[in-house]
């Protein structure tokens, strides 16, 4: 048995250690970019009853030094400040450094969004298009995973881009 001093500077010493182990890994994330993604496609899937579902890939750039190791993803879609959609995967990999790779999400579209968002179809268009907002994060690593986010509006093709 450790005498009470001998005790107190080991819980001292196991502190301190376990502040320099966190502090050189912040350090290791000081810099960093975020990763960067964009939707590379989007395909329909089985929906059950009202709902919607679509495999949406995900193309993730990761323009850092570091690659990112991950272990699961999730995702949330909103359309005009509502949300759209949402999906989880389990899929695993790694993003090499200054690298990409494509991931697949399932995402399911509630039938209650889908009909919220036909209503406001209209002013969408009239506004030149939906304003989204897609977040995620990928699961895994010391600090539980890298969050990413992507917005922007989405807009139906005009007559001219078809060629009329």
């Amino acid at each position: 048995m450790l005498a009470p001093d001998a005790m107190r500077s080991f819980r001292v010493f196991c502190v301190f250690f376990c502040l320099v182990f966190l502090l050189g890994a912040c350090a290791g994330m000081i810099g960093q970019e975020p990763l960067r993604v964009n939707v590379a496609g989007i395909e329909p899937l089985k929906g059950e009853g009202l709902e919607m579902r679509f495999n949406v890939k995900l193309r993730i750039q990761n323009p850092n030094d570091t690659p990112v190791e991950f272990n699961g993803a999730s995702l949330q879609l909103d359309l005009n400040g509502h949300s759209f959609a949402s999906g989880v995967s389990d899929q695993s990999g790694v993003v090499p450094r200054f690298g990409e790779t494509i991931i697949v999400v399932p995402l399911t579209v509630p039938a209650f969004s889908a009909v919220r968002q036909a209503f406001a179809f209209g002013d969408s268009v009239s506004s030149g298009g939906f304003p989204y907002e897609m977040r995620g994060r990928l699961a895994g690593g010391l600090g539980g995973g890298t969050r990413f986010v992507d917005h922007g509006k989405l807009s139906l093709p005009t007559n001219s881009m078809m060629g009329e």
